[in-house]
């Protein structure tokens, strides 16, 4: 299929990703058209298909895209040495890094009913390797005797949600700095694994 007159390849592919990522987080997968998305692009409803194969396929490459992104983001993130502070890191680093990225955060995590099967776990897949970053921090300060923790399967799980949540209150134009939420944040998981 040939390209829509005026398009370039390299300016519609990532600005159709931005616009179905913005609509996505603010009217929901299912409310969302091709057409609309079209619309805001500014290129003919069928010109998409020339950069993803379906709506399915967008959402599957926006949700893998941006767990991708955080599992690289935290390879390359210092971690300190020891359970501690690795913790610190980790729980610093993801308040950090979702917070850069609200709308990605809030459709890794609203829209995985919309997934078809095969999809899920694709997705699901990459979100347990991240989960498994914190249990890993989790047991091992267990093993050490620095937290105190009936189940780091349910602590894992909780901090993340605790963690991601900020994304849905924290304006810049608030009270609290992007690093005062950080230091609270931290406060509140260290007492919570008991260190």
């Amino acid at each position: 299929m040939a390209r829509t007159s005026g398009s370039h390849s390299e300016i519609t592919g990532p600005r159709l990703r931005a616009v179905a990522q913005r609509l996505f987080a603010q009217h929901g997968y299912a409310a969302v058209s091709m057409r609309q998305i079209a619309a805001e692009v500014g290129v003919q409803a069928g010109a998409l298909y020339n950069y993803i194969p379906d709506k399915q396929g967008l959402l599957v490459d926006l949700m893998t895209a941006h767990l991708t992104g955080l599992l690289a983001a935290w390879e390359d993130e210092p971690k300190g040495a020891g359970p501690l502070a690795q913790l610190e890191s980790f729980t610093r680093f993801h308040i950090r890094y979702h917070l850069e990225r609200p709308d990605a955060v809030f459709i890794a995590y609203m829209e995985l009913r919309n997934l078809e099967p095969g999809n899920f776990a694709e997705v699901e897949a990459l979100r347990k390797r991240y989960e498994k970053v914190l249990e890993d921090i989790l047991r091992a300060g267990q093993a050490a005797g620095v937290f105190a923790l009936p189940d780091s399967k349910l602590a894992t799980l909780a901090l993340i949600a605790m963690l991601t949540g900020v994304t849905t209150w924290y304006r810049d134009e608030g009270r609290l700095s992007r690093e005062r939420v950080g230091d609270v944040y931290w406060a509140m998981v260290r007492q919570s694994v008991g260190a």
